[in-house]
């Protein structure tokens, strides 16, 4: 493994693992505290995508891939209240969107690089974090996907209620998806600065 890489591999299976603990406490009624670390990834996988070219980026999400890997094996294992802590919807939409998201992310990046320096963490990590939290929250809760899990009941994530208490009745988990989406946007844009400070400095050092 080249070494150069190491400190994105450390970074992301941080996040990951991070992620997978904090998503277990709430913050409010629509979020957990997991919403607010695992953007980071994006954030990551941009840096390394714009100081080392593609192939490093990619690398670096494998690796979080594998580390999210276990981490949804442990869960699984682990029986709270009302069953594993994770089950196999979870863990599966968690690795589906992950995987896809961020190898969309690196692709979408890849495209933009040369235009100004803001374009391309920007545009990807907004394309990456919407598909993100469709093909999570869609594979995890969905009733029209009970047949991936058919001993999970999802009942409650099915409810009927209006969107984020105020909008139109849509499913629970709905509300919990543009939630979570609003989050991820509003770091894709925060994450612009330490993106440019982080990248300044990697450059810099190389040279």
């Amino acid at each position: 493994m080249k070494h150069h890489l190491l400190p994105g591999i450390l970074a992301m299976a941080a996040i990951v693992v991070a992620s997978n603990i904090l998503v277990q406490f709430l913050f409010g009624q629509w979020l957990t505290w997991g919403a607010f670390t695992y953007p980071l990834a994006f954030l990551v996988t941009d840096v390394m995508n714009w100081v080392y070219g593609r192939d490093a980026a990619r690398r670096v999400v494998f690796a979080g891939f594998v580390v999210g890997l276990a981490c949804s094996f442990v869960g699984t294992q682990i029986s709270g209240e009302f069953g594993p802590l994770v089950t196999l919807r979870i863990a599966l939409g968690s690795a589906v969107a992950f995987l896809a998201a961020q190898l969309l992310d690196i692709a979408v990046f890849d495209r933009l690089r040369d235009g100004a320096w803001w374009r391309a963490p920007m545009v990807s990590s907004l394309i990456g974090s919407t598909v993100d939290t469709a093909l999570f929250f869609t594979i995890a809760f969905s009733a029209s996907l009970v047949m991936l899990e058919p001993g999970n009941d999802v009942g409650w994530a099915n409810e009927a209620l209006p969107l984020l208490g105020v909008g139109p009745v849509v499913p629970l988990w709905i509300s919990l998806a543009v939630a979570d989406w609003m989050v991820k946007l509003g770091l894709a844009l925060l994450t612009l600065v330490p993106f440019r400070i982080i990248v300044r400095s990697l450059t810099n050092r190389a040279t």
